[in-house]
């Protein structure tokens, strides 16, 4: 059974999205979600993809990256206008195929542009730089004209079906996680995570830096391109303020706080993240309203302090999951079965209680005072 899991457990993420997925949609198609569950499975999707997305980046690249929302921007504005073109013409599915392919393709080609002088500097200098991305890409869209974009209003868009867009983002989740997992357990994921580990290191054994940077930048800004269009069909309105530095700090958090370079543990912050901020949405109404992003900081804050601090390293290990799950399926040792590699099991060439010899030979065939024939 432990061979057996250890080969399904990197797809069971795609088996426990899948599930979901067709339960959430019978459910849906039945009417027993509820206008709010639906909404919140649609911003769900969502964060899931750009937090996957972005720990391409952050968690495998190494790379720090705070412009994600801006490919979020671009992707939603530009397939958002995309649809209100398309939509009277080629009708919903269709124009919702273009939209994606557009906002994607669009993002992706402004991940390379900025990529490819950004990715050559490190650490705080790239995140300057994607940031400074962001806010130029923001007021763009926010001072343009009402006839192109909206301007400080924002682009009106068409709604898609509510009770199938969920569906189709849950979808493209998937297909999300497998370009994201495929390519990090390929041989170009080991080299990603080599830049990631050591970066000279990488270039003295031969890795194209730039390349791979280029490649991770390029998938991930495509990714978040899709998300924005998403985002789009979500809503009546696509604004600039949406997309801010706030914004892409709270993705980086998801990515964080699931652990850096684990998929599934983006998976279940960008869902608890996005679960939290809607609930305290929903209860802090009115003027308790001022309250919900010190709330939110405050759980955050705890969070990270729960999964950082040496003081609850103890009962972290003792209470987790993994403990908690051995303890659940703990054996009966009356029941555990023979060790089927024990010694007197396990098949040799040589018999264990056989005596082995070896001929010991006292003289060597020359010796010094004993030479050829004829030496005196």
């Amino acid at each position: 059974m432990a061979g057996i899991y250890q080969k399904l457990k990197p797809y069971l993420n795609y088996v426990v999205i899948g599930v979901l997925t067709l339960v959430f949609a019978v459910l849906s198609l039945t009417g027993g979600l509820r206008s709010s569950d639906i909404y919140m499975l649609e911003k769900i999707a969502i964060s899931i993809m750009l937090a996957v997305s972005l720990s391409m980046v952050v968690g495998f690249l190494g790379e720090l990256s705070l412009g994600h929302a801006g490919f979020m921007c671009v992707g939603a504005y530009l397939g958002g206008k995309c649809s209100c073109i398309l939509e009277p013409t080629l009708g919903e599915i269709p124009a919702l195929i273009v939209s994606l392919l557009v906002g994607g393709a669009v993002a992706a080609l402004f991940g390379v542009i900025i990529g490819l002088p950004a990715l050559r500097l490190r650490g705080d200098y790239l995140a300057i730089v994607t940031l400074a991305f962001g806010e130029i890409v923001r007021s763009v869209f926010m001072n343009s004209s009402d006839e192109s974009f909206g301007g400080s209003l924002g682009l009106e868009t068409p709604r898609f079906d509510k009770y199938t867009l969920f569906i189709i983002a849950l979808v493209l989740v998937l297909a999300c996680l497998a370009v994201t997992q495929n390519l990090i357990r390929s041989k170009h994921g080991r080299a990603i995570t080599s830049i990631r580990d050591n970066e000279i290191a990488a270039r003295a054994t031969g890795i194209n830096v730039t390349k791979y940077k280029l490649i991770v930048f390029t998938v991930s800004s495509f990714f978040a391109g899709i998300a924005g269009v998403l985002y789009s069909y979500s809503n009546y309105t696509v604004q600039s303020t949406k997309f801010s530095y706030n914004y892409s700090i709270e993705i980086l958090v998801m990515v964080v706080l699931g652990g850096m370079g684990s998929i599934n543990g983006s998976i279940i912050a960008a869902t608890l993240i996005t679960f939290l901020d809607m609930k305290l949405q929903t209860i802090l109404t009115g003027n308790l309203a001022v309250l919900q992003d010190l709330f939110y900081a405050l759980i955050l804050i705890l969070i990270v302090i729960y999964n950082n601090a040496s003081a609850f390293k103890d009962f972290r290990e003792k209470y987790n999951l993994k403990a908690l799950w051995a303890k659940f399926k703990k054996h009966d040792p009356a029941h555990i079965k023979d060790d089927e590699a024990k010694w007197d099991r396990v098949p040799s060439k040589i018999k264990v209680d056989e005596v082995l010899s070896v001929d010991l030979q006292t003289t060597s065939p020359y010796t010094p005072d004993k030479g050829k024939k004829g030496d005196k």
